[in-house]
């Protein structure tokens, strides 16, 4: 049957044979008596090299390459590859089963997808009331440090608010809210349409989304969480009314300023009930949702008029108010009255908790957050603090890591009676602490601590400094003029490097106030700063990284090629070595000998004009700290210098710290649920040391213990002076 398979294929020269030969058309009897005319040619044509040619040929490779529906030379592999035997029918039915398995198998796939979704969902905390959002922060080792609630108000109900007030939200949040089943497939297409053309970001969640992501969900933005959160959408689609989910999103909705829900915000802002908000009010407050923490009107009220214009636009398209109405409409007036803001107990807390409500400000739930502040090294900053003679001064202390970690805060020596901040709010003169981007911008341009600068009074120009106690010198090297802090010569060393390369190098280093160029008195430290912000740039010395970003929550470690492309720049290492060789005689034989350590020591102080602010920054045992003392009126001090009382505050927190660093953790940790320690300035009370009532107390510079001898009361004083025994009269 397939013998005419085994015929091989002729060459060139055999087909041209057969063509020369070909007989005529005609008729050819099929039996002949004389033979046929193919006869003559069959007999001069031999078949037998070809028939061995054509055993040597494999099945396959004739199959693979004559078949019909076979891949040939050049084909795509992507076409169909039946075998040239089945019949079409069966090849079509065959395509058809394997649609019918991979639709089949799709849809089992969105089967579990949804079960699993409808498992791992809250889907019946949904239904439940929702608690407000509360934010505890705990200590490194897990003490709890500060706890803070939301403000929120009574909830809403939508039956009882003005038309313009419900129209507000729905014009610019979700303008077919009662029209869809918790998602909308337009808005959604129309959200991708504008992103994918470059048009005004959009989401494309409706405000049903909206309830289900900021009360029941994380804020991380993946697709499992924006399945979970349409899941739950029809969820709430299918068991409340429109009216419930608008009067829940309305009454739990973020707005800005720690003020949860449309009651809580509009008594903030305007001090109005929201059932008696005007157009505008209610156009501003519903423009905040957007971005709460950046268009709070208490900061950017300019941004949060401007969104507000765009709400009262979509509520004319929408029919809510007329065109002209809305043009009409000027921004509100607001009236902010200070109501149930207490603060927190901690001025780290302060610090800290809006960082960590910016951060999760769309998660309405309550959270637990471990902070970096170490409990151990912030008790021993609030005892050194507490028995230093400040006097009637003001006093502020930041620890940090070189990485940014902070690890201890004090803003003042009373949180009770003065809760502002001096390490992060207070913008003081940093003296001659500045003089590190002075020096440091010399050592990078080639300078060397050895290279001398003339270190004579300046007796030309509008600007004459003079060093303290009225030391000169013809010339000085760079590594005395910075341990004596001689100011003529910083002048002069900001003249010769140039203002605005000093600048540069404070803005490598994070330095972010204004630094104003040209004005020779900025290598004294005359430009203003937070203490946090200079301890930082000293942070970037200590690390030899920077910048640094203090930050108060601990951050991911960084793998290799983060650490690539990070951004950090880090100093040469000749540079390096020689500003730390300046910081170290600064401490060890300069002006800041009151802080010297037992180990390693670096850091600098600084003085600003007539003692109004003394400083001492530096670092050693892995720890970098800044000391500020000063008058909150700016008055002089009375003589306090930064080598003085902040060196020695500086120099007892360090022995302390680096003493304890080897201290075991405890085995029980603290409980977060449990009562809040706020870890601030105490006051040092008397301790029993026995049972006649004997007491010890440790009061500014001296050690005190009262006791009685013979029924007579004696106190001993040991103070740097001795000991000194005198009676105590009752």
């Amino acid at each position: 049957m397939f013998a005419w398979l085994r015929t091989p294929r002729r060459t060139k020269r055999e087909r041209a044979r057969f063509d020369e030969n070909r007989p005529e058309a005609g008729f050819y009897a099929t039996e002949d008596p004389y033979g046929s005319a193919l006869d003559e040619f069959d007999e001069r044509f031999d078949w037998e090299p070809d028939r061995k040619r054509a055993r040597m040929r494999s099945w396959r490779f004739w199959n693979r390459k004559h078949a019909p529906g076979a891949i040939r030379f050049g084909e795509s592999w992507g076409e169909p590859q039946t075998r040239w035997w089945q019949p079409a029918h069966w090849r079509g039915r065959q395509r058809r089963w394997w649609a019918v398995r991979i639709v089949a198998a799709l849809l089992a796939l969105f089967i579990a997808l949804v079960a699993w979704l409808a498992i791992t969902a809250p889907l019946s905390k949904s239904l439940e009331p929702i608690a407000p959002p509360q934010i505890t922060l705990l200590a490194s080792d897990g003490t709890p440090i500060a706890r803070s609630g939301a403000s929120v108000e009574a909830p809403v109900e939508v039956s009882q608010l003005p038309d313009h007030v419900v129209g507000a939200f729905l014009a610019i949040e979700d303008r077919r809210f009662y029209d869809h089943w918790g998602v909308d497939p337009r808005g959604l297409a129309r959200a991708a349409w504008s992103n994918a053309t470059g048009g005004p970001t959009q989401g494309g969640s409706t405000i049903t989304q909206q309830l289900a992501k900021f009360t029941f969900l994380t804020p991380r933005q993946t697709l499992t969480r924006k399945a979970r959160e349409m899941l739950i959408a029809f969820w709430l689609e299918a068991w409340l009314s429109k009216d419930d989910i608008l009067s829940r999103y309305l009454s739990n909705a973020y707005f800005g300023d720690n003020q949860y829900g449309l009651r809580a915000a509009s008594l903030h802002y305007f001090y109005r009930q929201p059932e008696n908000l005007r157009p505008e009010q209610a156009a501003m407050l519903a423009g905040l949702l957007k971005a709460p923490s950046r268009l709070a009107p208490t900061r950017n009220y300019d941004l949060a008029e401007d969104r507000m214009r765009l709400v009262l636009a979509a509520m004319a398209e929408e029919g809510y108010i007329t065109s002209a109405r809305a043009a009409s409409l000027r921004a509100p007036r607001l009236d902010v009255r200070n109501r149930d803001r207490l603060p927190t107990g901690t001025y780290f807390a302060d610090w800290a908790l809006p960082i960590a409500r910016a951060n999760s400000e769309t998660s309405y739930s309550r959270q637990t957050i471990t902070t970096t502040l170490d409990a151990r090294l912030q008790g021993l900053a609030g005892r050194v603090i507490a028995r230093a003679p400040l006097g009637k001064a003001q006093v502020a202390l930041v620890a940090m890591r070189p990485n940014g970690e902070v690890v201890a805060m004090v803003g003042g020596k009373d949180y009770a009676n003065s809760p502002f901040n001096r390490a992060t709010q207070a913008r003081r003169q940093p003296g001659s602490t500045f003089k590190l981007f002075v020096y440091l911008t010399a050592l990078e341009s080639g300078m060397k601590p050895n290279d001398r600068i003339d270190n004579s009074s300046i007796e030309e120009g509008s600007y004459r400094p003079r060093n303290s106690s009225e030391r000169y010198s013809d010339t000085i090297t760079l590594e005395d003029a910075f341990a004596r802090s001689s100011n003529v010569a910083a002048v002069r060393l900001l003249n010769q490097l140039g203002s605005d390369r000093v600048i540069a190098t404070a803005r490598r280093l994070g330095v972010t106030s204004d630094l104003p160029e040209g004005d020779p008195s900025l290598a004294l430290g005359t430009s203003t700063m937070t203490l946090l912000e200079l301890t930082s740039a000293y942070a970037a010395v200590a690390g030899n990284a920077y910048p640094v970003e203090p930050h108060a929550f601990p951050r991911e470690e960084q793998g290799w090629f983060e650490w690539l492309f990070d951004g950090q720049s880090r100093f040469s290492d000749r540079t390096h070595r020689g500003m730390e060789q300046l910081l170290r005689s600064a401490i060890n034989r300069g002006t800041g000998k009151a802080a010297m350590l037992a180990g390693p020591n670096f850091g600098k102080t600084g003085t600003t004009q007539d003692h109004r602010d003394a400083l001492f920054v530096g670092y050693a045992g892995g720890l970098v700290v800044g000391v500020w003392i000063g008058n909150d009126d700016n008055s002089p001090l009375g003589g306090i210098s930064g080598g003085g009382l902040p060196a020695r505050i500086w120099r007892d927190f360090m022995r302390g710290a680096i003493a304890g660093s080897g201290m075991v953790a405890p085995v029980e940790r603290p409980d977060p649920e449990g009562p809040i320690r706020p870890l601030d300035i105490d006051e040092i009370r008397e301790i029993p040391i026995d049972g006649n009532g004997s007491t010890l107390s440790v009061e500014q510079d001296q050690l005190r213990i009262e006791t009685e001898i013979e029924g007579k009361p004696i106190e001993f004083r040991l103070t740097e002076d001795g000991l000194a025994v005198e009676p105590v009269e009752r």
